[in-house]
């Protein structure tokens, strides 16, 4: 079993959002004020776990041994246990599920195309962050959906993930191979903006101007610190 987390912890500097709406203060509201209805909601949220589920698949099949391959193996049938759960929730809200999902699907497949990565290692650490990143977030923005609902979906996304055992294999990589640390923290920061994107493309601006987009951003820094903890947990640095 390889040791966790066995590197010293650094801080990774990572892009900060600034208002666009000039030097004036303002108000930080709730993510979950700018929700979507409800399905769509799931759609995105149920599309992105299978997407996290295809990266997975992809890292089984290019995993060094049998043992890793096992080990991602769980991972991913954890993402899809996550998908399944949110298809049936588009089911009891009396939606198509590939209906429901396929208006945004160019969104997350633009995404998958471009955090794919060159080779199994940055493929891996994309599955860890982006898994974790994009269940934070969906976690956040389902409190605006409608009570009887928004409990269960909150369960799921804070529900059981692959986030350790990606992060062990990510480790042992590490360690094996100094030179990966550079490349992977390099790729890491890449990725923020990519998930960042991804996620505002599921927020609801009703007046679309640029001071209530201002108030959002402080809850993307909160993601952004939650990413920047993901990447020091394996002592990525910058």
């Amino acid at each position: 079993m390889v040791k966790w987390f066995s590197r010293k912890s650094g801080r990774i500097e990572v892009p900060r959002l600034r208002s666009r709406a000039g030097d004036a203060p303002t108000e930080k509201v709730a993510l979950a004020e700018f929700a979507p209805d409800i399905l769509g909601f799931l759609g995105r949220a149920a599309y992105v776990q299978l997407m996290i589920f295809e990266n997975l698949s992809r890292a089984i099949t290019n995993a060094p041994t049998t043992a890793a391959k096992t080990a991602i193996g769980k991972a991913a049938e954890l993402s899809l246990g996550k998908h399944r759960a949110l298809v049936a929730e588009i089911t009891k809200a009396g939606g198509s599920p590939a209906e429901v999902m396929d208006p945004y699907t160019d969104v997350f497949d633009e995404f998958e195309r471009l955090a794919r990565g060159a080779d199994w290692y940055e493929s891996l650490i994309t599955a860890y962050l982006s898994a974790g990143f994009f269940d934070d977030f969906y976690a956040r923005l389902a409190a605006g959906l409608p009570s009887e609902s928004h409990n269960r979906l909150v369960a799921i996304f804070s529900g059981e993930s692959g986030e350790k055992v990606l992060a062990e294999y990510l480790q042992a990589a590490i360690d094996a191979n100094p030179r990966l640390d550079s490349r992977l923290a390099m790729w890491g920061r890449r990725l923020v903006g990519d998930m960042m994107l991804a996620a505002r493309s599921a927020l609801v601006f009703p007046d679309h101007t640029r001071s209530t987009e201002a108030q959002v951003e402080p809850v993307f820094t909160e993601l952004i610190a939650a990413h920047t903890r993901r990447m020091d947990a394996l002592g990525l640095t910058a």
